[in-house]
């Protein structure tokens, strides 16, 4: 038996993917030019699928902190955060997200993955239960790998079926973790998040929250969709990440927890990996101000959310089921989703696809994600190129003629 025998499926399917003559998932971005532009196979391309929330990737405030911490404190830390590599600037960011939140305590990882993958391994233990959305992300499955707790999932996004697998434990001995997710990230849909702390609140159970797709873009100050629900005190734990909204790399959870600075010596990611270089913790720091001090930004994001959502639908495409930062496009199948790809980029639009099994249900999509700093003229163009190829590949019908 070969090492890659196991993949033979993936691998099928791979060679599917290539013979269209690109390969989206090694798509090189030969020189990024602003939040929504980028060379690639040397033309200029509009980038509707970069998570650049706010744009802050090139935030001129954002950037030049950067460059004076690389300056000041050189290129990386070269440790981890219980070795040598808790710097002053590390304690003062956690300091802020905490404020940010409301909350007392927080912790700051390298990605937004070992946040998920560390914290929630390690709070849900033997004789525990760890229950978690069907369509969770990858990091949240990969906790459960890591966890001795039973995990049962509930169906996605439906309070009563969470309702049921909490009853049916019963009196077990044991803590309940419920892990959910601000918005999810392949159909762009959030949580009914009230609704689940009701029955939360109704069992005994904790919930931890992931606002990596909604940290920014909802509640009134940015806060993710714990705020925007009204339940902010009511989450236990909160994780997110930089990557998105905050236009860098690292992850974070907070908590009111007394004792949750225990996860410092306890959560493996966390201890066993260098920490965040000093660029990357001075410009989320300064990000986080630009989110506080410009909510004109989240009104923007929101316009353009509007423009590519409602412009989509009133063409016929089929989305995802509300709108949202993340507008997933329904196609038939992988290879239909594959080659309209395709024909996005050689019109000079960049897109993710998302393709079995990576997507829930089994569907294939075209996931775009908007940026603030999208302008409405770009989006109309890219719903006109989207129309155009839809009609060509006949996932659209043809366009009516005019009677003469």
């Amino acid at each position: 038996m070969g090492l890659f025998d196991r993949h033979a499926g993936l691998l099928d399917a791979y060679r599917d993917v290539r013979t269209t003559g690109a390969d989206p998932f090694q798509i090189r971005m030969e020189r990024v030019l602003s939040p929504t532009e980028a060379i690639i196979n040397g033309k200029k391309c509009l980038t509707v699928g970069t998570n650049n929330y706010f744009g802050l990737t090139f935030d001129p405030s954002c950037m030049q902190a950067a460059i004076d911490a690389i300056q000041a404190e050189g290129t990386g830390t070269t440790g981890s955060r219980i070795a040598n590599g808790s710097y002053s600037e590390h304690v003062a960011l956690e300091e802020e997200i905490a404020a940010f939140y409301g909350k007392k305590h927080c912790m700051v990882f390298t990605t937004g993955y070992q946040a998920n993958l560390g914290v929630i391994s390690t709070l849900a233990g033997p004789d525990d239960f760890l229950l978690i959305d069907a369509d969770s992300h990858a990091s949240i499955y990969d906790a459960c790998k890591q966890t001795q707790a039973e995990v049962v999932r509930f169906k996605h996004n439906d309070p009563a079926s969470l309702d049921a697998r909490l009853r049916r434990l019963g009196d077990k001995p044991g803590n309940r973790l419920v892990v959910l997710e601000g918005i999810y990230s392949m159909l762009g849909d959030s949580a009914p998040l009230k609704e689940f702390v009701e029955v939360c609140k109704k069992y005994g159970a904790y919930v931890l929250v992931d606002e990596a797709h909604s940290l920014g873009a909802l509640g009134d100050n940015g806060r993710g969709l714990c705020e925007s629900a009204g339940v902010l005190d009511d989450c236990h734990f909160i994780v997110g990440t930089f990557s998105k909204t905050l236009g860098a790399i690292g992850g974070y959870c907070v908590s009111n927890d007394p004792d949750f600075d225990i996860l410092r010596v306890t959560v493996r990611s966390y201890m066993f990996t260098a920490s965040l270089p000093p660029s990357i913790v001075a410009s989320v720091r300064q990000a986080l101000k630009v989110v506080k001090a410009r909510p004109e930004l989240r009104k923007q994001l929101w316009d353009n959310v509007a423009t590519l959502y409602d412009g989509l639908s009133a063409q016929g495409f089929k989305l995802g089921p509300e709108h949202g930062p993340v507008v997933g496009v329904h196609l038939p199948d992988r290879m239909t989703a594959i080659g309209f790809w395709r024909a996005m980029l050689d019109a000079g639009i960049y897109v993710n696809v998302a393709v079995p099994p990576a997507t829930p249900n089994g569907v294939s999509l075209l996931r775009c994600s908007l940026c603030a700093v999208h302008t409405k003229e770009q989006l109309e163009h890219m719903i006109e190129v989207m129309t155009g190829i839809g009609r060509q590949m006949g996932v659209l019908p043809p366009k009516l003629r005019a009677a003469g």
